[in-house]
């Protein structure tokens, strides 16, 4: 840091109605390199000052944001939508389907058990829990017999998933919450007397600033004091860890995995529990050195089954004996693919037919469903899928339950199609439709593709466009999406957002860039670290594309991103702020020279980077978002989105970043808005869908009014 303290500069005039942010004459010397941080105290929430400035944030997005035109179109049309509703894939436990729905009207989706004779009862419905619609049904798991469930909730977005588990027959609570549970797998024993589950240390036990991390695998004896549970595995390692857990259906086999942060680098332990004792004799089969992602378990004909990237970026499924687990045991049971992801695998027992493994591909971030010998890998068939769409998931019955063992369900969306279920039949032509989404809404007239473009370097990128046109016509108001980072794929999928903007005029675009998962490990290694810049060149070639085929001019060119897809549109409107009109900027990372210091940051440096290392320091400076704000630039007009009870993403990201934006603005009003809209008792991820509409209300309205797409016009159809 400089040796002078800091010293303040008086805030500019509010003649925009921005409200004044001290300007803190703030520089550090980071190796070697000067770094302004003149909005550092809006990182303190309890603040005075930040509670003020956010206030008056707060009025001024209302006051902006409710005079927008079209906005109670919008809802109207956003809540028709929404009615759609939703429906999961069954998950079997001796002959009873687990599975989710939310009618029309409903505010979460509602867990139900249906039984051997057809008859559906409601298990869990968090809104009769809580009519506030503030908690969320994070996970659940029913046990090996189907008589007991655990469920994980949280309240407020927090995300801190309380676990409890129910009896199934009665209804009755039997034991919760117990806290601490945050991302916990759950492992049921065989009889539901037990399981195995994850859970954080007490906060009092572990260093200060830490408490997020520190997560443990226990095993809980149902009905007993959490405090009594026996310690498995985690002590001694690596603070950073989250943990999986899966126990083999006969109850022998426990398999253990781990990465550190959200590093694409997984460890595996397994353990022999015939071998008895309280506490099982955790084996490693793959270090984390090894540098491979790799999900195993033990399957129902007793061999481990282990899908990996070692030596594979687009993943291969290996075999090995449970005794001999260690790589050099291992056999390829499914090769890799040049051109698609291998996504999963599920056994399906045959009931007439011989076994087969059901394998999940994605060809271009697109789903396919192929069959395959489980003794020798050999692809026997395929199952055509309704469209060009995604899985939301993909099950098949258990060994105690007696029908449908020849079937594989599958849960199916794509853009114009909200969540349902399908089922195949060995030896059938094609699937079949079991349950749509429970709403009936017509999707309006849209033709959606997959086209091809250059990025800046000559990779070719894929985009996935809706548009009301099969060819583009005229410029119009255009959306484009992405999210380009930690590996993870962004599929077709139901989106009222989306059909919404191409239902008033629009085009909607989502870019599969390099960082994401849509082309294997390699494309997600091809956009991190020293590499992120492909990211961002990929998606303003995608803008480019978008205005070169004639569907869009950079006057009418909107972005919206959330989490580290707020960090690309963040980095997209510093970067290149002619080409795009506005911008909503979600729940974002925006300071990369400090995101380590908030929440869980600092499990995101093998990701991005770290700003402790200096040549890091030098990747993160050269695109982070908030210190590339430059007076005199016409920036985009921008909404940032931000959530308090965030427990990833601190909103003082987009605090920092929109004092920044209004400084730099405030005397030059012709690209309009900077604003911040904040919620409170809402997290990074599920919400209600009154909370969705209203969101998705005020980001349409202000993307729309910057670029002259008319939502009047949905009421007109």
């Amino acid at each position: 840091m400089t040796d002078a303290p800091p010293v303040t500069t008086p805030a500019r005039p509010p003649a925009d109605g921005y409200p004044p942010a001290e300007r803190l004459d703030l520089v550090e010397e980071l190796h070697g390199h000067r770094v302004a941080d003149p909005y550092r105290w809006l990182e303190d929430a309890a603040d005075p000052r930040t509670e003020a400035w956010s206030a008056a944030q707060d009025t001024l997005a209302r006051q902006r944001l409710d005079a927008l035109p079209g906005r109670q179109t919008a809802a109207r049309y956003l809540e028709r939508l929404m009615r759609a509703g939703s429906v999961s894939v069954p998950v079997w436990r001796a002959g009873r389907a687990f599975f989710t729905r939310r009618e029309p009207g409903q505010e979460h989706p509602v867990l139900l058990v249906r039984e051997p004779d057809g008859g559906e009862r409601a298990l869990l419905d968090v809104s009769a829990l809580d009519p506030s619609g503030r908690t969320t049904l994070d996970a659940w798991a029913p046990s090996l017999e189907g008589h007991l469930l655990a469920y994980q909730v949280s309240v407020g977005g927090d995300e801190e998933s309380l676990l409890h588990v129910l009896d199934v027959d009665t209804g009755e609570v039997l034991e919760g919450p117990i806290d601490r549970c945050k991302y916990s797998e759950i492992a049921w024993l065989p009889g539901g007397e037990e399981y195995f589950y994850v859970r954080r240390l007490a906060p009092e036990r572990v260093p200060a600033g830490e408490e997020q991390f520190h997560r443990r695998v226990w095993r809980h004896r149902v009905g007993t004091e959490p405090d009594t549970d026996v310690l498995v595995h985690g002590e001694g390692l690596d603070p950073t860890y989250y943990y999986g857990v899966r126990v083999s259906r006969d109850g022998r086999w426990l398999v253990v995995d781990g990465s550190r942060g959200t590093a694409r680098r997984d460890a595996v332990w397994l353990a022999d529990l015939a071998a008895g004792g309280t506490v099982p004799e955790l084996r490693q089969v793959l270090d984390d050195q090894a540098g491979a992602r790799c999900a195993a378990w033990v399957e129902r004909d007793g061999r481990l089954y282990l899908m990996t990237t070692l030596d594979a970026p687009r993943w291969r499924l290996c075999v090995a004996d449970p005794a001999n687990p260690g790589p050099a045991h291992w056999r390829e049971l499914i090769a890799e693919e040049p051109d698609s992801v291998l996504d999963g695998v599920r056994w399906v027992p045959g009931g007439d037919h011989e076994p087969r493994l059901a394998v999940l591909r994605t060809r271009h971030a697109v789903a396919e469903v192929h069959l395959h010998d489980p003794a020798t890998g050999e692809r026997t068939g395929a199952v055509e899928l309704p469209g060009t769409g995604s899985l939301t998931g993909l099950t098949c019955v258990d060994e105690a339950t007696e029908h449908g063992r020849d079937t594989v369900w599958l849960g199916y969306t794509d853009f114009v199609t909200p969540p349902g279920v399908h089922r195949y039949r060995l030896g059938a032509p094609a699937v079949e439709l079991v349950e749509r989404a429970p709403g009936a809404v017509e999707p309006p007239p849209v033709t959606t593709r997959q086209v091809e473009y250059r990025s800046a370097d000559g990779t070719t990128v894929r985009m996935f466009l809706i548009t009301p046109t099969s060819e583009p016509d005229r410029p119009r108001p255009a959306m484009l999406t992405g999210y380009g980072g930690f590996s993870i794929s962004r599929e077709p999928g139901y989106s009222a957002t989306a059909l919404a903007w191409v239902a008033a005029g629009g085009v909607w675009a989502l870019a599969s860039l390099r960082g994401g998962g849509e082309e294997g490990e390699a494309w997600h290694e091809a956009g991190m670290r020293e590499r992120k810049q492909n990211v961002f060149d990929d998606f303003h070639a995608a803008a480019g594309h978008l205005v070169d085929a004639g569907w869009t001019t950079p006057e009418q060119l909107a972005t919206i991103g959330g989490s580290n897809g707020g960090l690309l549109v963040g980095a997209a409107l510093t970067q290149r702020p002619e080409l795009y009109r506005a911008v909503v900027c979600s729940a974002p990372l925006l300071d990369m020279v400090r995101y380590e210091q908030f929440l869980i940051g600092r499990i995101w440096n093998e990701e991005y980077g770290s700003a402790d290392v200096g040549e890091e320091l030098g990747w993160l400076l050269a695109y982070s978002p908030y210190h590339q704000v430059r007076d005199g630039v016409k920036y985009p007009a921008t909404l940032f989105t931000v959530f308090e009870s965030d427990s990833r993403v601190d909103p003082c990201h987009a605090r920092k970043m929109c004092a920044a934006l209004q400084h730099a603005t405030a005397a030059d009003l012709d690209q309009g808005s900077v604003l911040l809209r904040r919620e409170t008792d809402v997290g990074h991820a599920a919400r209600s869908v009154t909370r969705t509409v209203a969101l998705g209300v005020d980001q349409l309205a202000f993307l729309a009014d910057a670029t002259g797409l008319d939502l009047e016009r949905l009421a007109r159809g």
